[in-house]
């Protein structure tokens, strides 16, 4: 079955409140999904990580590569992105992009055989994944931190048993924000920060020390993602896990993560290091080093259940008769393109989130929300056979 037309949406919607982290603000959200369909009319949909328009812009400099292509082919497929394109898009936006399609192929394999994408990657260890809520931005520049305490309480109430809060504002604001939540969520419940490479090492080496008492699952992003050596030698200055990789690339990038250890826990964000079959590389690579894979998800619901079947395939290592859970971000700021464009909608139930088991990813997209949220006319963009 070969692949016949892929077509963009750029997808915006304005915030109803804009919110920061230690890096910049948010007023929207924008995204790139992308839909692959074959000659027979089955389609796939992916997204891409990172800005929507190039990301776009990207999609269709791959694209002729991959019309006339064998749909169940999709190494084959990759390797001949890659190739195309390596030059100059070894990293950054344009593996997106191919990250991008890659996923759409995908949701339209498993749609092809009838097959989830956990049954490719080669079966799901699990069936059920835990979330942990992606929060705790700041939403006021004179209190960055007001809302914290009614939002842990909204999370707990909800029956999540983990969440990640935001750090970076300083030192001593980063202390007194971490107490907080600590004490107001209690001790049972697992608490990570990440910094979005706020600090140099100094700075991430005070602030881990200070704040171990409160028992952090990880401390992600410390510092800047391209001082591997200073990853390394700020894993031995702390007992809180180190966790990175939302900005890295390929096998190969996290291949240089891995050699240097600079962290215990690599966060390949599979919407922009490669799609599905790079991640699958990409796990290997940490399996056969002892490091534990905790995928970055960040965009709509395609993202989200990509990275639902994708950890549902992952191996246990070491293994034992009680297996810990394997954990999800689950992004929890306002976003109508995750909640509104796919379905059926994701359910949490009992902390947990179910792995699909419908043929590919396992959704569909409301043609509806899709016109709604599409910032050009549908159809607009499509490239065809």
């Amino acid at each position: 079955m070969t692949i016949e037309k892929i077509e963009t949406f750029i997808l915006k919607d304005k915030l109803s409140q804009s919110f920061f982290f230690s890096q910049w603000e948010y007023s929207e959200r924008c995204i790139c999904v992308v839909k692959v369909t074959a000659s027979n009319g089955q389609y796939g949909w992916g997204e891409g990580y990172g800005p929507a328009t190039v990301l776009e812009a990207g999609i269709k400099l791959i694209a002729p590569f991959v019309i006339g292509e064998d749909a169940l082919m999709n190494e084959v497929i990759w390797n001949k992105m890659y190739r195309k394109t390596l030059d100059f898009a070894r990293r950054g936006v344009l593996m997106a992009s191919v990250s991008a399609i890659d996923i759409a192929i995908w949701d339209l394999k498993g749609k092809l055989l009838g097959l989830p994408v956990s049954t490719l990657l080669g079966g799901a260890h699990r069936d059920k994944i835990q979330p942990y809520a992606t929060g705790f931005y700041f939403m006021d520049h004179k209190n960055p931190a007001r809302d914290f305490v009614k939002e842990a309480e909204l999370y707990l109430s909800q029956g999540f048993k983990a969440m990640k809060m935001k750090v970076g504002l300083g030192i001593e604001a980063d202390v007194k924000n971490v107490k907080m939540l600590r004490e107001t969520i209690g001790p049972d419940i697992k608490l990570m920060v990440d910094s979005n490479h706020a600090y140099t090492l100094r700075e991430a080496t005070e602030l881990s020390r200070r704040i171990e008492q409160y028992n952090i699952g990880w401390f992600e992003e410390p510092i800047s993602p391209e001082f591997y050596e200073q990853y390394s030698e700020l894993k031995t200055k702390t007992s809180i896990p180190i966790s990175g990789g939302e900005c890295e690339y390929t096998r190969f990038g996290f291949n240089q993560l891995i050699k240097n250890k600079s962290v215990d826990i690599i966060q390949p964000d599979i919407c922009a290091s490669g799609g599905l079959t790079e991640a699958k590389r990409i796990g290997a690579l940490a399996s056969a080093n002892g490091i534990d894979i905790i995928p970055h998800t960040w965009g709509t619901a395609i993202g989200l259940h990509v990275g639902l079947h994708f950890i549902s395939n992952i191996e246990s290592v070491p293994g034992r008769m009680y297996q810990p859970e394997f954990l999800i971000e689950y992004d929890q700021t306002e976003n109508a393109l995750r909640d509104k464009l796919t379905f059926p909608s994701l359910t949490m139930e009992n902390g947990m989130l179910e792995v699909p088991k419908r043929p590919g990813l396992g959704i569909d997209i409301d043609e509806d929300v899709l016109r709604k949220y599409s910032t050009c006319k549908i159809q607009e963009n499509a490239i065809k056979l």
